[in-house]
């Protein structure tokens, strides 16, 4: 298990590379920071000097290369338009960020395990009918759509819920509160598609010899369901939840810049917008490692729910 492990962090190395490379060449391609700061009506030398002190006069591989071997120390760099940190700045961010995207994550279990076992076991009635007809409603709306729909019904209309911002500490009431529209937001969408894979696997394990020999034992039907069906079931969803993940962090973008939620997402796209290389680099990099740990995560829950598989 520990070589396994050593080994999937060794392919974190080519992962990264790849990603910010190719992050680091689309920002150059889109433009000129410099004249996206200072306009073209600022005078030539002086853009010749802000653009050498930024570096921005290197080839594009020897500014790569630059970044890298100061990320590799720990060293983000700084903003090219406020001139802070770029670890401090995402540093201020990263927590609203996976509070919101933990919290969607356990809306999306929380409504997706119950709903796709009731469904499979009780198959064909009102219950499974309208838990697909939501599902397939759910999975096909856009982030950005829900969420202003959403804020239309619970915040505008009828005043429940803000519709902006972040009230503070998550245990606080006010941060609860603000934290309700863009959880759901984020976590409805895969929860409807992680229903309709439950639903799915349920129902192929549900008739396995195994299942009808524990119902034979005499176990109550809640252990059959949960301890046999559902457990093999389970494998799938995990297969899904290592897919899905780098979706919460995509929607994450999405929705933060919906609700104006003051996390990384958001920092991103302003990043983007003005052309600010280090602030997209860092917030990249960090988003992959994120996704690659949570992966990493998913693969070792196999061994656990089932014992047959053996990581060599």
């Amino acid at each position: 298990m520990s070589q396994y492990i050593m080994q999937r962090l060794l392919m974190l190395i080519p992962i990264l590379l790849g990603v910010t490379m190719l992050v680091f060449s689309l920002m150059h391609i889109s433009g000129d920071p410099i004249l996206l700061i200072y306009g073209t009506n600022l005078d030539q030398e002086i853009i010749a000097e802000k653009r050498h002190e930024l570096g921005l006069d290197q080839p594009i591989y020897r500014q790569y290369l630059n970044w890298v071997g100061r990320a590799v120390r720990g060293n983000l760099g700084l903003s090219i338009r406020t001139h802070d940190y770029v670890w401090n700045m995402i540093r201020d961010r990263i927590k609203a960020t996976l509070e919101l995207t933990i919290i969607a994550l356990v809306i999306t279990l929380l409504v997706s395990i119950p709903a796709g076992i009731i469904s499979a076991v009780r198959r064909y009635t009102l219950f499974d009918q309208l838990a697909r007809f939501f599902a397939l409603f759910w999975v096909s709306m856009p982030y950005f759509w829900l969420g202003l729909v959403l804020m239309l019904i619970f915040g505008i209309n009828l005043q429940w819920l803000p519709i902006s911002g972040r009230g503070g500490f998550i245990l606080s009431g006010e941060g609860l509160r603000s934290l309700i529209l863009p959880s759901l937001t984020l976590g409805l969408p895969p929860a409807a598609l992680f229903m309709r894979v439950i639903r799915s696997n349920m129902l192929e394990v549900i008739n396995e010899d195994y299942v009808r020999t524990a119902r034979s034992k005499g176990l109550i039907e809640y252990k059959v369901i949960i301890k046999h069906a559902f457990r093999n079931a389970l494998l799938s969803v995990l297969t899904l939840l290592g897919l899905r993940i780098p979706w919460l962090f995509g929607g994450a973008v999405i929705t933060e810049t919906v609700f104006a939620w003051p996390g990384m997402g958001r920092l991103l796209v302003d990043a983007i917008m003005k052309r600010d290389y280090p602030v997209v680099q860092g917030i990249v990099l960090l988003i992959a490692i994120l996704v690659v740990i949570f992966n990493i995560i998913v693969d070792l829950l196999y061994a656990y729910l089932d014992p047959r598989i053996r990581f060599e």
